[in-house]
């Protein structure tokens, strides 16, 4: 992929202004990745119903998602009225990990549909020749920033990555504006952490710390989130985690993408706000793929077009905010939050990310995780 600079605001204009499709990931996905169930019911406008296609054999399709619960207790049954021959398995993990495990598996897939990655997650295992290509009927929808070129993977929705804070201990003004005040002292042991590596959310927000500082000299970002480490008092083992940390104020303030802030504070009722920072912030994409040699082909194929309807697109931002890549979502559709929400992203490279994340989070993890504060 190019630089997104220019291609990105214009495609933004279009997208926030026009269509209001506006923004994500996996990764979680960050990508997302599981946390606990929301089950406070569905709220807004339900798509319109879609008659059961009961034709054909039993089918089944096996699903690696990093998502929500609260994202996939909405889709599946839904889907399951559309297709009740299809049974359907989701087995959920960190989209690293969903890497890992379709990379594992190449000589004999196990799974059909990869729901939710990070665009490095997914340039990766395209490159690998671990994804089937295949073109949805909803290609041209889709801008080209956000979809690869031979067809091998799709961005279902786009997430920005921001500051989070506990609003009960600190007001807008007294929380971090921009990514570099997070290396202030004051904020020393106030910061908490989901663990970088199984995320896709993390590497990616890590990765882009160490781009900005300039992706040919890597030791300048290395150095940046050795200050970062050392204001870090802990890394949670996964998002449950990290959001007991915040609600008990064992920490005050942490790196996240904005879909989960607002699910977490609207939905679950948790006591967070957000601060997009004033510089910019990765926005990456959240996304969706075949495996290479799906057993259940025809089944995953059904799953992403019924997944990326205009009609699912449209109901996942009211009920889960979260934001679509498909440009011809018609606003009426959107909640009125995202047509206030003015994003700036961060100016990446997001193959230069994909090609160095591995290297670049490895160094981390081996030379700058816990050693901060020495």
């Amino acid at each position: 992929m190019k630089k997104t600079t220019s291609k990105l605001k214009t495609w933004m204009k279009g997208v926030f202004v026009s269509s209001l499709a506006l923004t994500v990931a996996a990764c979680g996905s960050g990508g997302q990745e599981t946390k606990p169930a929301d089950n406070g019911g569905q709220s807004g406008t339900q798509p319109a119903a879609q008659p059961a296609d009961s034709s054909g054999d039993p089918q089944r399709l096996v699903i690696y998602t990093g998502r929500d619960k609260n994202i996939f207790e909405i889709v599946l049954p839904k889907f399951k009225e559309k297709y009740p021959n299809i049974e359907v398995e989701t087995l959920e993990m960190g989209a690293q990990q969903i890497l890992e495990r379709v990379r594992a598996e190449k000589a004999n897939p196990q799974a059909d549909f990869w729901w939710g990655g990070t665009q490095s997650a997914l340039a990766t295992a395209a490159n690998e020749d671990l994804l089937e290509p295949y073109k949805p009927t909803f290609a041209d929808k889709v801008p080209d920033l956000y979809k690869d070129p031979q067809d091998r993977w799709y961005g279902e929705m786009l997430l920005p990555e921001v500051i989070m804070y506990n609003s009960q201990v600190l007001k807008p003004e007294d929380a971090p504006q921009d990514w570099d005040e997070l290396i202030d002292p004051k904020f020393k042991d106030k910061i908490v952490i989901r663990n970088v590596l199984p995320s896709g959310t993390m590497r990616t927000i890590y990765s882009a710390m160490i781009f900005r500082q300039g992706a040919g000299t890597p030791e300048k970002g290395f150095e940046w989130l050795t200050k970062l480490d050392a204001n870090t008092k802990e890394y949670t083992q996964d998002p449950t985690n990290l959001y007991l940390k915040l609600d008990r104020q064992e920490g005050v303030i942490s790196l996240w993408n904005l879909q989960d802030v607002l699910i977490q504070s609207k939905k679950n009722n948790h006591p967070y706000d957000f601060i997009y920072p004033k510089s910019g912030a990765p926005i990456l994409v959240d996304g969706v793929a075949l495996v290479k040699g799906a057993k259940n082909l025809d089944a995953a194929k059904k799953f992403m077009e019924f997944l990326m309807s205009p009609e699912i697109a449209a109901q996942l931002a009211k009920e889960r905010f979260q934001f679509p890549s498909r440009t011809d979502i018609s606003k009426d559709e959107l909640p009125d939050f995202m047509k206030n929400l003015e994003l700036k992203p961060m100016e990446l490279d997001w193959a230069v990310m994909a090609e160095k994340e591995k290297e670049w989070m490895q160094h981390w993890d081996e030379n700058i995780k816990g050693k901060g504060k020495k």
